[in-house]
Order: structure tokens, then C-alpha cells, then sequence
């Protein structure tokens, strides 16, 4: 089947083929370590994808990772934090809505390239711990600029000392309704996800068989080797970010 017709004008076959490989990986990322592949996906997407289109539509491609993995570790979801943190998100989402889609796209790829690099090489703020509602609330209000902030939530989600898969499954969940009410407040704010179903769709499907993947290698993978390196190309990924979105503004 031809699936050009289906796609926006502003994405071609080879790069539909590149963000899905790219969402296969960075979901294998996120079920294997628990965190990084939200933030690895946001880069990959904003050196390939209009400005105006990046954050809606790594939402709704996240959106379906979580969900994926919150079903696939459901009984280990911690259920008391996630009425508070779905409240703040909302709030989040409605405060932020209307500014983000007003942004310059080369002030969203420096903004962009600044927060990936923070989430790379530095802690979130104490202030994220303080509770679900907090939490989902500043979150999500800066998920409405940057995207991917699962860093922020799972600095929460630590502070509840919760073992290995009941963190990994708890942070899915929460991520799932944030992302859930980031993209129906896109979409009231007139974003067309219309012509970009059929590309967020093979994303989400490579994303799910990677976490498939990573929920397997879960056990035997090499933290410490592995997350260096992640670091190292989230830093490189943001400094094309800045240094494109700089050049964007000259």
C-alpha cells in the first residue's frame, strides 16, 4: 500500500520510516531504564518535524507509549497519587495551552534544545516533589512548551519509594493522562491531527513493540554503560537544537 497520500506535506516516506524507528528505540529506552526515551523522541522529532506540529503530535505519540505500558504493568499502578496529579494536569494544561502555540518556531527548537539538555545533565527542583497535584500541575505546564517532561514526574514518583515495576508502571500512568489532556487541549486550541493520524499510528505501533522489547531486556541490561551514553547523545541532539534555532533567529 502507498502510504504517501496519507501522509501531511510536510513529512515524506523516509523520514515516516525514520521517526518510527526512532519511536521503536526510544519506547525500548523508556521500558528497559524507566526514564529517557520521552525526552530522546522530543529531539529526534524536532530535528525532523515543522515546529508547529512537534509538540501536539509527540503528545499523542506518547500518549499511546504510556498507555501501552501502563496496561502492560497495570496491577503494579499506584492508584492514590493519580487523582491529585490528573486535577494539577488539567490546570497545567489549560494555563499553558494558549501561550505555547503562540511561540516563534526558532524560539520552540532553543527552548527545546535548553530543556533537553537540562533533563540530561541536571535533577529537577525539590519544588517537583512536594505532591501529585503540584507535580501534574507544573509538569504539564511545561509539557504545553517542551514536550517531554517525564524527568519532573518521576522525580515525584521516586519520592514515593516504590519498588522497581510499581515506579516504572506508575510513572506510565501518570504520563498517560498527562499526555491525554495536553492533546485535547491542543486540539481545542485548533491543532489538525487529521492529516497526521496515519504517521502517529505506525509511531505508536513501533513504540509499542519496543517496549514489548524492553520490557524483556529489563532485566539484563547495563545501566550505569547505558545511560552514559544516552546523555551523551541527548547533549549533542540539544546542541543542534540551539544551534539551529539560534541560527532560526539571526
Amino acid at each position: 500500500m502507498d502510504l504517501v497520500p496519507l501522509l501531511p506535506a510536510e513529512l515524506d516516506a523516509a523520514t515516516l520510516a525514520l521517526v518510527s524507528a526512532a519511536s521503536f528505540c526510544t519506547s525500548f529506552v523508556t521500558a528497559a531504564f524507566g526514564i529517557g526515551g520521552g525526552v530522546a523522541m522530543l529531539a529526534i522529532l524536532a530535528s525532523l518535524l515543522p515546529p508547529a506540529a512537534l509538540i501536539p503530535v509527540h503528545g499523542l505519540v506518547q500518549f499511546a507509549s504510556n498507555a501501552g505500558r501502563a496496561a502492560m504493568l497495570l496491577g503494579h499502578v499506584q492508584r492514590g497519587p493519580l487523582a491529585p496529579f490528573l486535577v494539577g494536569s488539567a490546570l497545567g494544561a489549560a494555563a499553558g495551552g494558549s501561550v505555547a502555540v503562540a511561540l516563534p518556531p526558532a524560539a520552540v527548537e532553543i527552548g527545546i534544545g535548553l530543556f533537553v539538555l537540562w533533563a540530561a545533565l541536571f535533577a529537577p527542583p525539590r519544588a517537583m516533589r512536594a505532591g501529585a497535584g503540584p507535580a501534574g500541575f507544573v509538569s504539564t505546564l511545561l509539557s504545553m512548551f517542551f514536550g517531554a517532561t517525564g524527568p519532573f514526574v518521576a522525580a515525584y514518583v521516586k519520592t514515593l519509594a516504590l519498588g522497581r515495576m510499581e515506579h516504572v508502571a506508575t510513572h506510565a500512568a501518570m504520563m498517560t493522562a498527562q499526555h491525554l489532556l495536553k492533546v485535547i487541549a491542543f486540539g481545542f486550541l485548533g491543532f489538525a491531527f487529521g492529516p497526521w493520524l496515519a504517521p502517529i499510528a505506525l509511531m505508536a505501533a513501533a513504540g509499542f513493540l519496543g517496549t514489548l522489547v524492553g520490557k524483556r531486556a529489563l532485566m539484563r541490561s547495563n545501566d550505569a554503560l547505558f545511560k552514559r551514553a544516552l546523555t551523551a547523545l541527548l547533549c549533542l541532539l540539544a546542541a543542534r537544537l540551539i544551534w539551529s534555532g539560534a541560527a532560526g533567529l539571526l
